[in-house]
């Protein structure tokens, strides 16, 4: 699932994130259904979360979150919820939007044109709405009821600087997102919080007495919740921050503080976050369904929101297993990458010390 061609890699990331720049609300790309993405799941009043062997309210399994509403809710979309003929008429647009995604004829793209990056074959972000206890939303993030991300100014530009320093900054590996350089998966897909993206929506939850581990399909990231502790001196920085969680009944909530400031900026093509090294992250696990977690976080960052905001989001079950997603081993984008940006400035030289003559 890497962009191999040196040339095409860099100029489809530039031009990629550039987009990303102009808006913070890109329309979702959609492909080919898959059956764990009927969210189907009756949540009755009557049901009850199995238990573990040891009483505690069993989470495990391997979950989704893969779908095509959004974080931020789109401008085109009056309420957070929408009737079920209103969703089918915005998963039709998103069809067809997919089914023109590889509709290019035969000499449509002359010889040594860019030929851009993904086609269809690599995508997988999902193709249904988002479905909570029988809604259907149009934004992830429900609070505020506009749906948007309450960003001080300072902090909105500070986005743009970054999406801007991405498309420019090809000097060297240093300069590439997280997800390029196989650190972390890109768009906060590890979180927290754990947004869906592109691809690789899955999710592994394991459970011990004191631990919880969520495996992370993305980038094989696996972030260890250790129940009923205390997060270390404030110096102390990890990827992923550091996660303690405890039971509120049936709910499993986690607490995540200690953010590495490098994992400030979070870019996806479907959302992008800007956020400080004070960033306080609270999420909410709850088993609502046989097939399904609901899965709640609210962002507490005074240095980047204006307010604390709020989001939700179904983890629905997953059918077959999760496989490993090996980010190094012949990934070819990033050297492509740097590759193309050194053929690029060879080409410039040599124009200019032709006095600009091909």
């Amino acid at each position: 699932m890497f962009i191999d061609s040196k040339r095409g890699a860099g100029r489809y990331l530039r031009r990629t994130t550039t987009a990303l720049g102009i808006t913070l609300a890109m329309v979702t790309i959609t492909l080919a259904t898959r059956a764990n993405e009927e969210t189907s799941n009756d949540v009755s009043e009557n049901w009850s979360a199995p238990r573990t062997y040891y009483g505690a309210p069993d989470l495990q399994g391997i979950w989704t979150n893969a779908t095509i509403t959004t974080l931020v809710r789109p401008n085109d979309a009056d309420s957070l919820v929408i009737s079920a003929e209103e969703a089918k008429k915005w998963e039709k647009r998103q069809a067809n939007f997919i089914d023109q995604f590889d509709t290019v004829a035969e000499g449509d793209l002359p010889a040594g044109s860019d030929p851009g990056g993904y086609n269809a074959f690599w995508i997988d972000p999902g193709t249904k709405m988002a479905v909570l206890e029988g809604e259907i939303r149009t934004s992830l993030i429900v609070d505020p009821p506009n749906g948007k991300i309450p960003y001080r100014l300072g902090a909105h530009l500070k986005l743009f600087e970054f999406l801007r320093r991405v498309g420019a900054g090809f000097d060297g590996p240093e300069e590439r997102p997280l997800g390029e350089r196989c650190i972390v998966g890109f768009g906060s897909t590890g979180g927290p919080p754990m947004l869906p993206v592109l691809y690789n929506n899955h999710y592994q939850i394991v459970q011990s007495r004191d631990t919880v581990m969520i495996h992370v399909e993305m980038n094989h990231d696996a972030r260890i919740i250790r129940l009923n502790d205390t997060h270390p001196a404030r110096h102390i920085r990890k990827w992923m921050g550091d996660s303690i969680g405890h039971w509120e009944g049936d709910t499993l909530v986690v607490e995540t503080t200690n953010f590495t400031p490098g994992q400030s900026y979070r870019a996806a093509i479907r959302h992008q976050l800007y956020t400080t090294e004070d960033l306080k992250v609270t999420e909410r696990f709850t088993r609502v369904a046989e097939k399904q977690i609901r899965y709640e976080f609210t962002m507490d960052d005074p240095g980047a929101f204006t307010r604390t905001w709020r989001a939700e989001m179904p983890l629905n079950a997953a059918d077959g297993p999760m496989y490993e997603y090996a980010c190094h081993e012949g990934n070819y984008a990033l050297p492509g990458i740097l590759a193309g940006a050194r053929y690029d400035e060879e080409k410039a030289a040599k124009l200019a010390d032709s006095g600009g003559e091909e």
